[in-house]
């Protein structure tokens, strides 16, 4: 049964009253369709699925989530905190029922640890595992435990009778910043052999990468599950396609000085305060799949994301980018790149340049300096040289 079955299926369901609904969630019943309207293009779901989601949201039982913690920040919980539609609270208590967070549960010790179990229990085979954080590998997981069990041990048992396991932030996905290779020759591994969950339960599993994460793709990819009883697809390496399925950079608000060849050089310089792209200072939008351009953080604009502020992506939800390539260093160009008639963004240096061999290149690019004018300006190196330029074409054309 595919999803348009699924949403012809939850149409038929018995509705609630819309002053149960609003007293239930304390939410307008405007507000509360815009919300299930918004999940649904999120999720990219056909047309009417706005009314499964809402059906589901109104009627389906609560989901049981276990929310485990191990070598992290706690910056995915953070994120969570600050999402407004809804609130974590109406989150917590009317669209899923967290059953263990030690961040946010109110009992401790032994009492956590009861309650986890009890909710296992009483959820057996139903229960969504949200883990936060890698797990640490070496001498045998001792460097994270929680009520005398290593994180490997936990992991696992929880994993077992769990209907869903998610895996939120880059650290829980394939081992983020602690899985960080230290400054020390010949070391092949973080000083505490930081994995993902993947790795450790050896099978796939939804991943929600980011550092943090946008908190909304969270709360769509559960929805998804409450809704049609199914995680939304995802690609090969567990990320659900509606959020990471483009490049940062095929979305982003700069791209367009990246095609017209416009350039932040240095930070503060008249390219940087204009909004021009951000490749040549780092950005590894180039090169990173998520939805941070399209997805605003914490509801305070647009614009409220790495490079809506000036600075360049860092790349954080993808492996071997984030926490791994030099802030300063320039991305690789997966599937977008300037025209070919264009000069290349970033010319290899070479090695070994003699004088013989650095004049006959000075001639050469002398004879194609006349051509290459009008390339070259259309590429925009840098906002100095446009400004340049643009008084030489005037000073010259004042002397005519």
């Amino acid at each position: 049964m595919n999803e348009l079955d699924n949403v012809t299926k939850l149409r038929n369901l018995d509705w609630e009253g819309p002053a149960d609904l609003e007293r239930r969630l304390e939410m307008p019943r405007r507000d509360f369709l815009k919300f299930c309207a918004g999940i649904a293009g999120t999720l990219g779901l056909p047309v009417g699925a706005e009314a499964a989601v809402a059906k589901a949201i109104e009627s389906a039982k609560r989901p049981s989530v276990i929310w485990l913690h191990f070598q992290e920040c706690t910056g995915c919980s953070e994120s969570l905190l600050r999402a407004e539609h809804p609130t974590l609270e109406k989150l917590i208590l009317d669209v899923i029922s967290l059953d263990y967070h030690e961040t946010l549960m109110v009992a401790a010790g032994h009492q956590a640890e009861q309650a986890r179990k009890d909710a296992m229990a009483a959820n057996k085979g139903k229960y969504v595992l949200v883990v936060e954080g890698a797990i640490p590998t070496k001498q045998n997981g001792v460097f994270c435990k929680i009520g005398g069990h290593t994180a490997i041990d936990m992991l696992k048992e929880c994993a077992a009778d769990a209907a869903a396991v998610i895996a939120i932030g880059s650290c829980a996905s394939w081992g983020g910043m602690p899985s960080t290779l230290p400054s020390i020759p010949g070391a092949d591994s973080s000083p505490t052999g930081a994995s993902g969950v993947a790795e450790i339960l050896g099978k796939p599993v939804v991943t929600i990468p980011g550092c943090p994460p946008n908190p909304y793709n969270f709360l769509a990819t559960v929805v998804h599950f409450l809704t049609f009883g199914a995680l939304p697809a995802v690609d090969k390496l567990g990320r659900p396609l509606f959020a990471y399925g483009r490049l940062i950079h095929e979305n982003c608000e700069r791209r367009a000085h990246f095609d017209a060849g416009r350039f932040a050089m240095a930070f503060g310089d008249e390219g940087h305060r204009k909004g021009y792209c951000l490749y040549k200072l780092g950005c590894k939008g180039p090169e990173t799949y998520a939805n941070c351009p399209t997805l605003g953080f914490g509801d305070a604009g647009e614009s409220n994301w790495p490079v809506g502020c000036g600075h360049p992506c860092i790349g954080c939800s993808e492996q071997g980018v984030g926490f791994t390539k030099p802030i300063h260093g320039m991305a690789k160009m997966l599937n977008v790149a300037p025209p070919l008639q264009f000069p290349r963004i970033s010319e290899d240096v070479g090695k070994g340049a003699g004088f013989a061999s650095a004049a006959a290149l000075a001639a050469i690019a002398g004879a194609a300096a006349g051509g290459a004018v009008m390339l070259a300006k259309n590429l925009g190196l840098s906002h100095e040289a446009a400004e340049l330029q643009k008084a030489k074409d005037d000073k010259q054309q004042a002397e005519v």
